[in-house]
């Protein structure tokens, strides 16, 4: 449904890295304000859950190694275990470059699918993902969205939470595969692209972290 026609253009990869000090004002207005001028019910974003539901729905359909559906249903578990906890606030969970426009005077949001009431880490970590941000970047990213330097524990649910968004992508696009049917997408392609950036952000996360038990992806 368009329901209004903005005159811009949409970002690409490169630009997520090259505007976050304009995309994270615009992503705290979003946190601090749009859940006054909602009406009615909301719903709730919470990622890991997304992630092993997703893993139900894939095992249901036979289709993919049971074993690896299981590991990541596990996974999920353990990075959920990572998080801290933060104040609720009204997410957009799915902040890839085409959702941003730009007008040549400012950025704005669209698709807001699967916007709802969840922490700001899921986008700040989404954003990252989807952008494929250096450390450099990630460090640029928190630091002007919480106000300076972060905590150890923030930023290790930071990390762990830029692996969980990488794999729900990852699953959701196995999902798409067998229930959707749109024309010119590659969901097969878009899961292995977002498998080895899960893989990545794993490693990432030993690097900074040490490597758990649990952070392994096959």
């Amino acid at each position: 449904m368009v329901i209004r026609y903005i005159d811009g253009r949409t970002l690409a990869e490169a630009d997520l890295r090259a505007n976050i000090e304009r995309i994270v004002p615009l992503l705290t207005k979003c946190h601090r304000e749009l859940a006054r001028n909602l009406a009615g019910s909301a719903s709730m974003f919470w990622v890991f859950h997304i992630i092993r539901d997703y893993v139900r729905t894939l095992q249901a359909s036979g289709r993919e190694s049971n074993r690896e559906l299981s590991h990541y249903a596990a996974l999920a578990s353990a990075l959920e275990a990572q998080q801290v906890p933060l104040p609720i606030v009204y997410g957009h969970h799915d902040l890839l470059p085409g959702n941003f426009i730009d007008d040549g005077k400012r950025l704005w949001l669209i698709d807001w699918e699967y916007g709802g009431f969840g922490t700001a880490m899921f986008d700040l970590a989404n954003l990252s993902t989807n952008g494929s941000f250096s450390r450099a970047d990630d460090q640029l990213l928190l630091g002007a969205y919480f106000g300076g330097s972060v905590s150890d524990e923030i930023q290790r649910s930071f990390d762990a939470m830029k692996v969980a968004s990488a794999l729900r992508e990852a699953t959701w696009a196995m999902v798409s595969e067998i229930h959707l049917a749109a024309p010119g997408a590659d969901y097969r392609a878009h899961a292995v692209e977002y498998l080895a950036r899960t893989e990545s952000a794993l490693a990432r996360y030993g690097e900074i972290h040490g490597m758990p038990s649990w952070a392994r992806f096959s």
